[in-house]
């Protein structure tokens, strides 16, 4: 039995499940396109299951995410440069959902 899920109801399930503060609600608005792209785009439902998804998805700013990964950045010029050094090195090595203000939801790896 499958029920399909509104944007309101998914963002409502990481309330209930005390992941609200995972992802920033731009955050979440991402992930859920994303989410519903892909099972557009392979004919699969995906189940809702919070705990997963904060489990295979992160959401950081692009500081956080060179410290945690040893990123290079010093051949970055500015603070623009250095994003994007991140960026492709997240879209080279897994899978970039969206861009947010405050930094980058991907495919955890």
């Amino acid at each position: 039995m499958k029920t399909t899920v509104s944007r309101y109801d998914f963002e409502r399930a990481f309330i209930d499940a005390g992941r609200r503060n995972t992802f920033t609600y731009d955050g979440l608005n991402l992930l859920f396109d994303y989410l519903e792209q892909y099972e557009e785009d392979c004919g699969t439902e995906i189940e809702l299951d919070v705990v997963a998804l904060c489990c295979e998805y992160d959401e950081n700013t692009w500081q956080d995410i060179a410290e945690n990964y040893d990123i290079d950045v010093s051949n970055g010029e500015d603070e623009k440069a250095k994003k994007e050094i991140v960026r492709e090195y997240i879209e080279e090595n897994t899978m970039l959902v969206g861009e947010t203000d405050s930094g980058f939801i991907y495919a955890c790896f």
